[in-house]
């Protein structure tokens, strides 16, 4: 699953954002949906699922390894899962793209399944490291063979019966998180693990809808969910919200283009993933939540957005587990915003599909923008409201969220701002760019 072609863009502000828009299903549900759902017995139905390729390497992969899973002409997808415990053998290699969220979710399923998997990537996905994920589902007992520096590719022997653990997480990750609790589904006993610092719970919720036997409990050393292995799940109808990650994008366009009035229809605003909404608000932001709403257990509303004057704040460090991917564009608001915003402890941007922090840092910096990068974040001297110069050239290095940060920050740059290659955008948001032009073409 190779990106296509490189495909430049120059982008330069031409007026106002205005209508309505919905964005793609939230991909970390998605991802979620599809493996709960192919480890359930029975046929699973899946209603907004995001088909951008990171989510269609998980659906491959779980193919791969036994289920049935078909998208209908009406766009829901219809999955018949193989059981907990009955994952057959690929044939081959498992190729992930640039998707590390599916990587290492799937590692943790592989590894209390007596197979075997290889798993492959592309050139951003292959330099991520995998040891974070490759610890604890050791000690569970998988076998794993990584390259050096513990990377893709990788082989994973699963081992069947695993062994149950209690494990603390060293980094706030839900990637880890949900790794061992996939592994735990398929191993006797209680699988334990200890959240210093609550991450996004997508999995805990699920895990629960599909019929899986977890508790969570708040403790002085922080959240404990214990999850029953041997896990009978039970097929779902599940609706996917909108991505609070895709919706940012939009959220942050409206309010720093001057004139903008956007309604981001169907965003899920699960409190452990709507961190950027709470910083966008601090700095001024003006976002109305219109029709809240529960579907399928998650939070929804629709994000009504004004263009807003901003000013510069310290981005609180506890907010960063609930809106670490979503650093990149805000750094765009905070280039926009009156004074100095400084971004710490978001360590973890630095082990992205690029190394967020330094490659905002020089597209920014290409820009016009006067940035000062430290080890765990960024600080931003912003415009105080004036269009940003731009004029420079961006490097997006395969990261499908600093291509979209800095077309945002195109529609505000005078001279115009060129992105070397904008393909990556189509792994988590294959409607972006006509999306933008929707909203452009309605300000006419």
């Amino acid at each position: 699953m190779s990106h296509a072609s490189p495909r430049p863009l120059e982008i330069a502000h031409t007026g106002p954002l205005t209508g309505r828009l919905t964005v793609p299903g939230d991909k970390s549900i998605s991802h979620r949906a599809l493996m709960l759902s192919a480890l359930a017995v029975g046929e699973s139905r899946i209603t907004g699922l995001l088909e951008g390729e990171d989510v269609l390497a998980t659906a491959a992969a779980m193919r791969a390894m036994g289920a049935d899973i078909v998208r209908g002409d009406d766009g829901i997808w219809t999955v018949n899962g193989v059981g907990v415990g009955g994952l057959l053998q690929p044939e081959q290699a498992l190729d992930m793209g640039n998707s590390g969220t599916s990587t290492r979710l799937l590692m943790g399923l592989v590894s209390s399944h007596g197979i075997t998997a290889t798993f492959t990537g592309d050139a951003s996905l292959s330099a991520r490291p995998m040891a974070r994920v490759i610890e604890p589902l050791s000690t569970m007992g998988a076998d794993i063979t990584a390259s050096p520096g513990g990377r893709l590719p990788l082989m994973v022997r699963g081992m069947n019966p695993a062994v149950p653990i209690r494990y603390t997480l060293p980094v706030a990750s839900a990637q880890v998180k949900s790794a061992i609790l996939l592994a735990g589904l398929n191993t006797p006993g209680i699988t334990r693990v200890i959240e210093p610092v609550a991450t996004r719970d997508h999995s805990e919720r699920m895990l629960a809808g599909f019929g899986a036997e977890l508790t969570v409990e708040e403790t002085p050393e922080g959240r404990v969910i214990s999850l029953v292995g041997e896990a009978e799940l039970k097929p779902q109808q599940i609706v996917v919200p909108g991505d609070p990650s895709s919706a940012a994008f939009w959220v942050v366009a409206a309010t720093i283009v001057p004139g903008s009035d956007v309604v981001v229809a169907n965003v899920g605003l699960n409190p452990t993933r709507a961190g950027i909404f709470t910083a966008l608000r601090l700095m001024g932001a003006d976002i109305t939540e219109e029709n809240a709403r529960i579907v399928g257990g998650e939070p929804v509303a629709d994000l009504r957005v004004r263009h807003a004057a901003l000013h510069a704040i310290e981005v609180p460090a506890d907010l960063a587990p609930s809106m670490i991917d979503e650093y990149p564009v805000l750094f765009v608001a905070a280039a926009c915003a009156t004074g100095r915003t400084v971004a710490r402890g978001t360590h973890e941007l630095r082990v992205k599909e690029s190394d967020r922090i330094a490659a905002m840092a020089a597209a920014l910096g290409a820009i016009g923008v006067k940035t000062e990068e430290f080890d765990d974040g960024l600080a931003i001297e912003g415009s105080g409201g004036a269009l940003l110069h731009g004029g420079g050239a961006i490097a997006s290095l395969l990261d499908h969220r600093i291509a979209m940060s800095m077309t945002v920050a195109g529609l505000v740059s005078t001279r115009g701002v060129t992105i070397d290659d904008v393909s990556p955008v189509a792994t988590s948001y294959p409607m972006f760019f006509q999306t933008l032009d929707e909203l452009r073409k309605q300000a006419l």
